[in-house]
């Protein structure tokens, strides 16, 4: 659940006539009800998903067309039409098994991907710049209101463990290479798998930005189990400031989601108390 843009949230494609359009952890949201914080998707994802796709080894998106906002409907963003992509959404339960073939296949695809999306040429080869839109926020920006959620959950989780953790997070180096493609919210929700569990697209890049790529670990945390989790670290090759920092991320947005839905949607509890959980058992390793 995370990335530099609306990293709370899941996302869930459906055929029109399944409309509302997305599933967003509880927020549902028909056309003409999306809101601000969804504002730009559209136009982000018309404008790179086509340049960006022939690179990547799981299919994305393919927009189709991008309509005009229309004020006086009472929808006033631009939206989107993209090709429909099978798959559904992929079962956490065969990642966590120790050593199973499927949890480290799994592994090995999502490493694949990532270190793909990571190598992408920068945006300013594709399209002159500046691109604003591809800022993403900064792990430290999300200081104050992830201690404010640790304090308010310490009757559920553990508080020194998950001060522990984003101390870390936040003291780890930072990013110093150039800046990299990031999905922005790479999780479970944002991934089809086939009949056989194999995944065969990524959706939803309304995060879709530039810069420190370690916001994309956050699915080592809402899929993957131990095992698949350190397969997936070395398959990665991540250093261990990135590792640190998207653990952080991991924490931050698992707590975000927790804090605002885990009240009124079981299903929105039970998946951000699997991915903190997993966050702080990863820290105390």
């Amino acid at each position: 659940m995370g990335g530099p843009a609306s990293r709370s949230t899941r996302s869930r494609r459906f055929r029109s006539r399944d409309l509302p359009a997305r599933r967003r952890h509880g927020r549902e949201a028909a056309q003409g009800r999306l809101g601000d914080w969804a504002a730009g998707q559209a136009e982000k994802e018309h404008r790179w998903l086509p340049r960006l796709a022939p690179g990547l080894p799981l299919a994305v998106p393919v927009p189709l067309g991008l309509g005009t906002p229309s004020p006086e409907l009472g929808y006033p963003w631009h939206w989107s039409v993209s090709r429909w992509l099978d798959g559904a959404v992929p079962e956490v339960g065969v990642t966590e098994r120790p050593e199973s073939a499927r949890s480290l296949s799994i592994a090995r695809q999502l490493a694949d991907f990532l270190t793909a999306l990571h190598r992408l040429a920068p945006a300013g080869t594709f399209l002159p710049g500046p691109h604003l839109d591809l800022v993403g926020e900064s792990l430290a920006s999300r200081d104050a209101d992830t201690r404010a959620a640790i304090a308010a959950t310490a009757d559920v989780f553990d508080a020194d463990a998950m001060t522990s953790a984003w101390n870390a997070a936040l003291g780890a180096p930072p990013w110093s290479g150039g800046p990299r493609w990031f999905h922005g919210d790479f999780h479970t929700g944002n991934l089809l798998a086939d009949p056989d569990g194999r995944l065969c697209a990524v959706i939803d890049f309304g995060g879709l930005g530039m810069g420190d790529p370690a916001c994309d670990l956050t699915i080592a945390y809402t899929f993957l189990g131990a095992s698949g989790r350190a397969a997936f670290r070395t398959l990665l090759a991540t250093d261990d400031g990135t590792w640190a920092r998207g653990l952080g991320w991991a924490l931050c947005t698992g707590l975000n989601a927790y804090t605002a839905y885990a009240a009124t949607h079981p299903r929105v509890a039970a998946q951000t108390t699997r991915q903190i959980r997993q966050a702080l058992a990863e820290h105390q390793c």
